[in-house]
């Protein structure tokens, strides 16, 4: 929390404004008896992934086949051993899933090649 004081000039009209920081309290730190808060990176195992999806050109309305890149994230067996009860309750509700990178590929139409935005593909997937 911080706290402010202020001392006036002579005259009154010049304030001088003091910040007085105090640490803060943090249930996470960093010293002794302490416990850094598990990442959800911790609770899933990430690889990358293309599959196919056919795609329209807006500009020459060909439609074609494009590989796109997906960031496959697993739900790992087991909670790591430093995790609390808020880090079980979370790895309970967690399910595996898929986020999709490409936002953007280049239409394969050699006289085209404009780019495309990939919005008719969803962006997140569930794999349940």
């Amino acid at each position: 929390m911080a706290l402010l004081s202020s001392v006036s000039g002579n005259s009154g009209r010049c304030a001088i404004i003091r910040l007085r920081l105090e640490p803060a309290q943090t249930k996470t730190g960093f010293g002794r008896g302490t416990r850094m808060a598990l990442d959800e990176r911790d609770f899933y195992d990430e690889k990358e992934e293309k599959k196919p999806a056919t795609l329209n050109c807006p500009h020459c309305r060909q439609s074609a086949e494009y590989e796109l890149c997906w960031l496959v994230r697993t739900k790992k067996r087991q909670l790591p051993p430093r995790a609390d009860e808020r880090d079980r309750a979370k790895f309970a509700k967690a399910r595996s899933y898929m986020v999709r990178r490409d936002d953007l590929v280049m239409c394969k139409n050699i006289r085209c090649r404009k780019r495309i935005e990939v919005s008719g593909v969803q962006s997140v997937a569930f794999l349940d």
